[in-house]
């Protein structure tokens, strides 16, 4: 699971993560839901545009999008080694100056970031507990389109994430993951303006682009 913007109990993603995630990126590209949510970005057009990556981690979303033409794009993480990792590949690639770090919780820092062309949150919203602050925050920033990877609203998740954050406690963890109510998720994001414009799922995660609406004739 790529690194999330929590402000508090972050500590799961840490060196030897961020470690883990840059290699497997290097060798096997984006995983797959960042891959489809990618594919839907790209389908809609990135040329000159801007990015909010919000959760971002080491940055494969913008890598990705940046090498497809966007112009500019600002990744906000709260794991510092993640950000390590993000900033070292962005200078690998040649695109470091069109990327800005902002390092910390994007709740916390949202009233100094400007709004996007595209904004993405890619496994964020299971990591963090305050959902209406986040996706509310996040999605009023996206000027035309919102990507979300989330897990479905199953109750077979909701078992095993409790399980895991139970072993999460014992190991003496902070970090939590969260299946928040799909629904709720897209009332939200609607009352941003926006709307689902594609949709995609596996069995655990719903990968999901949202366009702004255009506004009343």
């Amino acid at each position: 699971m790529d690194a999330c913007g929590c402000g508090d109990g972050f500590e799961i993603f840490d060196q030897q993560s961020a470690d883990a995630d840059l290699d497997r990126y290097r060798r096997h590209g984006p995983d797959r839901t960042t891959a489809m949510l990618l594919g839907m970005i790209r389908e809609r057009g990135v040329e000159g545009a801007s990015v909010l990556d919000v959760g971002g981690g080491i940055g494969v979303i913008d890598h990705e999008l940046l090498g497809a033409g966007a112009g500019y794009a600002v990744l906000v993480d709260a794991s510092p080694p993640a950000l390590a990792a993000a900033r070292a590949e962005a200078r690998r690639r040649g695109v470091l100056e069109r990327l800005e770090f902002v390092d910390g919780d994007f709740v916390s820092r949202s009233a100094s970031i400007d709004a996007a062309d595209i904004v993405t949150l890619d496994r964020v919203v299971c990591c963090y507990p305050d959902v209406e602050s986040l996706v509310r925050l996040s999605s009023s920033r996206a000027r035309s389109a919102y990507g979300l990877v989330l897990p479905r609203d199953r109750l077979i998740l909701r078992v095993g994430l409790r399980l895991l954050n139970i072993w999460f406690r014992l190991r003496g963890f902070r970090y939590r993951s969260f299946v928040h109510p799909n629904a709720r998720v897209d009332a939200i994001v609607a009352g941003s303006g926006l709307r689902p414009a594609r949709e995609e799922r596996t069995f655990v995660w719903r990968v999901v682009l949202y366009d702004r609406a255009a506004p009343p004739a």
